[in-house]
Formats: structure tokens, sequence, C-alpha cells
């Protein structure tokens, strides 16, 4: 029960925390949540005006994957701390 909980816990906190991947410097930026929710997309109307479709697509595809890479390591470590919490570090095992 208390793996349960505190896996509860944790995504609960994950849930308040923001990550954000850009491209093309800023231009595109995408912020989720730590548990991997898109909460919002920005693109520059200056490069939206620019942009042909095919670069506008890749350029999301790499602000999506670099803000869901942030949400993983936010996610390992937040899983790693529990981990180390449950158990005490078993000797530095954890």
């Amino acid at each position: 029960m208390q793996a349960q909980q505190k896996a509860g816990e944790i995504k609960t906190r994950l849930e308040a925390i923001s990550v954000t991947g850009t491209a093309e410097g800023g231009k595109i930026t995408v912020n989720a949540n730590g548990n991997k929710v898109i909460k919002s997309i920005t693109i520059d109307n200056d490069f939206l005006k620019e942009a042909d479709k095919e670069q506008l697509e890749e350029l999301l595809v790499i602000a999506l994957n670099k803000a869901m890479e942030q949400a993983d390591n936010v996610s390992q470590t937040e899983m790693a701390a529990m981990t180390k919490e449950m158990f005490g570090g078993l000797g530095g095992l954890f």
C-alpha cells in the first residue's frame, strides 16, 4: 500500500512540475508537465509567417521531444528519490 501511496504522491508532484522544449532559438516552445502532458505550444508569429509546413512539423517534433526528455529526467529523479526513501538506501545500493 505504501508503494501505491508514494506513486500517487509522485504523480501529483510531477503534475506541478513544468518542463520546456524549444526549437529554432525559442521560436517554437512546448510546455509540458512532469507527467508528459503537453500544456501549451507557442510559435513565434514572424517565424510562422515565413516557415513552410515541413519545417514547422520538423521543429515541432524537436521541441516536443526535448520537452518529453526533460519530463523523463524529472520523473526518473523523482522515482529514484522515492526508492531511496522507501528502502533507506539499502546500504548504498540505491
